[in-house]
């Protein structure tokens, strides 16, 4: 490499590091956030696992709400419940197709709420993830104003973490930070079937 591309690119590299050192110079909120992994690609809840992964490195309690999933027992289920600190909960019966049963579904996301809103309200948990939220709300289940409500009322340094595709405009309004899972190839299509460690 010859002097010249080295200084041009050690001078591009300076400023670079000037803009973004006055970015987080700015950022100086200190406040829970919430955050939004919607999309039809995969990895929303692996994310949402990944930073439970983080926040457990960092000494914080963390409490896990799963909606919609039954009883089958996932990777990240069975690790994290081994861990101190995590409190991890099974609201759903299963996917609306399993289940067949709308009064049932209904009943369940309520029961459901009411222990999210027990874990909304504690100030000891530093991160709350509420795995496939989504679903209730979109089908209806749960009153998405009284969610946001609740959401919105939680304790100030409490992070919040709500996976699950189709967010509802007024949940993306209010969350921080909104990331859109883009699905551009899934084994499944194929016939693969879903794989311990990488699915499940």
């Amino acid at each position: 490499m010859n002097s010249e591309k080295s200084q041009r690119h050690n001078a591009r590299m300076a400023r670079k590091k000037a803009v973004i050192d006055e970015k987080i110079q700015a950022s100086d909120i200190n406040r829970g956030v919430l955050l939004v992994l919607t999309g039809n690609g995969k990895g929303k809840s692996s994310s949402a696992f990944g930073m439970l992964a983080r926040s457990l490195g960092h000494g914080m309690q963390a409490g896990v709400a799963q909606f919609i999933k039954g009883r089958d027992h996932t990777g990240e289920e069975v690790f994290f419940r081994r861990q101190p600190g995590v409190q991890w909960h099974l609201l759903g019966e299963g996917f609306t197709w399993e289940t067949q049963n709308l009064v049932q579904d209904i009943a369940t996301a309520r029961r459901g709420w009411e222990k999210v809103r027990e874990m909304l309200q504690d100030e000891d948990l530093g991160l709350v993830i509420l795995d496939e939220l989504t679903y209730p709300l979109k089908y209806g289940w749960l009153e998405l104003e009284s969610v946001l409500a609740d959401l919105t009322a939680r304790p100030p340094m409490q992070h919040v973490i709500v996976t699950g595709r189709g967010a509802p405009e007024p949940l993306i309004e209010l969350a921080d930070t909104v990331t859109e899972m883009h699905d551009t190839k899934h084994a499944f299509r194929a016939g693969v079937k879903a794989q311990p460690g990488v699915d499940l």
